[in-house]
């Protein structure tokens, strides 16, 4: 099961009893999002809004406000399958060559199945319909919302934005918010640690005066999840779309900057970002349930606009969790677990709760076999790329059901003595932490709450859990009924 594009994702969510297409009058001013705020936090459905207040353009949101629609948005029926597919092409990375004739042929299908997934370049695309360039460019053209009262203006906020670096001519692919200052011009939101931001920092280091981007909006849902994944630097985020996807994402080049953008896309922004020119950005309700607040940030110049003759614009809003993009970080987070493993063994299990907002939180179980094992954990954890942006990392054992939060809660609290295993650390934050002292770095806690060995000090008996007899809880499962309650 794999979508071509976002209609077909629409067409399949119909179908489900998944979408509800909304005809009546609303407006992207402040509107859209209270809505979508509250069917988010209710569980509810994907919306689909036919009637906005001076466009014809539909509104899509909360397309992957569920984990069953997250799911159904990358091909599976449940999210824990991506780990499987994980598993498996690490398995062929770890497994060095394979023993036997009929193995080496299997190996051999499997590599060709990934090299499969490489991106596809067409000539004629969706996405070129229509040819939008110079004076006629105008972003007001679209339903881009204001999401919240204290917002600087309009957002782009499920944007996939396309820069290329300027030494490998690799490109690469992110999801960073744009803000709409004026009908052709819109601020560049990428983060200290993001690769968009790399490429600026590079090209500026090798004398260029401007960067080439493209933003495309819209397309088929796994290549816009995989824009907004923590994907390592040197895995392009389309071959992980297609990958996920089981089918190469079509790609085609670019009408105005020399870049390949996604065929199916249902617009794509073209233009410039002059290295050095800067603007304020911001304020914006953030993911954290809090307003970013206003700071300098690269600006983008929209030379040409294309898009499909009868555009749909999707789009996200975020705040307060549990909000949508809580959905697609599940995503990584399942993702990402069998690579974890690789490097740090013992971990079992993560969780990054909604509360947390991705990076303030973090919960592992780890199989402790020696003494120090869980800190060890944790602190490889904070090596691994933007996980080490990471405020706090819980450790438990492995017997924990940490997607439980009632059992973390506690577990924790009855297993720690806080001298002894509440620590700190210090290293970088995330650009939107408003709490560390300084911008970009700040200190992080990690918290060991496994059972405490001889080894590291403890001298008492650890107490066993409370665990009634398994002959009486069968005994109670069988009479159940006779008890009348």
């Amino acid at each position: 099961m794999s979508f071509k594009d976002l209609r077909q994702f629409i067409e399949f969510l119909e179908a489900k009893g998944e979408l509800v297409k909304i005809s009546t009058s609303v407006t992207w001013d402040l509107e859209i999002t209270e809505i979508c705020d509250r069917v988010v936090k209710n569980g509810g459905p994907a919306l689909l809004f036919t009637n906005v207040e001076g466009y014809t353009t539909p509104v899509l949101i909360n397309m992957f406000g569920s984990s069953q629609r997250m799911a159904w948005a990358l091909g599976l029926n449940d999210l824990n399958e991506i780990q499987g597919k994980v598993e498996a092409i690490l398995s062929l990375a770890q497994g060095g060559p394979p023993k036997g004739i009929i193995n080496k042929m299997k190996t051999l299908g499997e590599l060709a199945k990934i090299s499969s997934f490489r991106p596809k370049t067409v000539t004629n695309a969706p996405c070129q319909e229509v040819i939008v360039k110079g004076e006629a460019v105008n972003l007001y053209d679209f339903p881009i919302l204001k999401c919240w009262p204290g917002d600087a203006g309009r957002y782009i906020t499920l944007p996939l934005v396309i820069t290329k670096d300027p030494v490998t001519g690799r490109q690469n692919m992110g999801m960073y918010r744009i803000q709409v200052f004026d009908h052709n011009t819109t601020g560049m939101h990428w983060q200290t640690q993001k690769v968009g931001t790399q490429h600026y920092r590079l090209a500026k280091q090798h004398g260029a005066t401007q960067i080439d981007v493209a933003v495309a909006i819209g397309g088929d849902p796994a290549t816009i999840w995989s824009g907004s994944a923590p994907l390592p630097p040197d895995i392009d985020e389309v071959i992980a779309a297609g990958f996920i996807r089981g089918q190469s994402v079509e790609m085609v080049k670019a009408k105005t900057v020399d870049l390949m953008v996604p065929a199916e896309a249902e617009l794509i922004l073209e233009g410039q970002i002059t290295l050095g020119e800067h603007r304020t950005e911001g304020p914006f309700g953030d993911h954290t349930g809090y307003y970013s607040l206003p700071d300098t940030y690269p600006v983008f110049h929209v030379k040409c606009i294309t898009h499909r003759k009868n555009p749909i614009y999707p789009t996200i809003v975020v705040g307060k969790p549990p909000m949508e993009d809580y959905f697609m970080g599940k995503v990584t987070e399942r993702m990402f677990l069998p690579i974890i493993q690789m490097v740090i063994p013992e971990i079992i299990d993560i969780n990054m709760p909604a509360e947390g907002v991705f990076h303030n939180l973090v919960i592992i179980s780890v199989k402790k076999d020696y003494p120090g094992q869980a800190r060890k954990a944790i602190y490889g954890l904070l090596g691994l790329g933007l996980m080490s942006l990471a405020k706090a990392i819980i450790a438990v054992d492995h017997t924990v059901d940490i997607q439980d939060l009632s059992e973390v809660t506690w577990r924790v609290t009855n297993n720690i003595d806080a001298e002894r295993d509440i620590f700190f650390l210090h290293g970088p934050v995330d650009d939107l932490d408003h709490a560390s002292a300084r911008p970009k770095f700040g200190s992080k806690v990690g918290i060991d709450a496994t059972s405490k060995l001889q080894e590291e000090g403890f001298s008492r008996e650890w107490p066993p859990d409370i665990v009634m007899s398994r002959n009486i809880t069968d005994l109670v499962d069988k009479k159940w009924t006779e008890y009348g309650i």
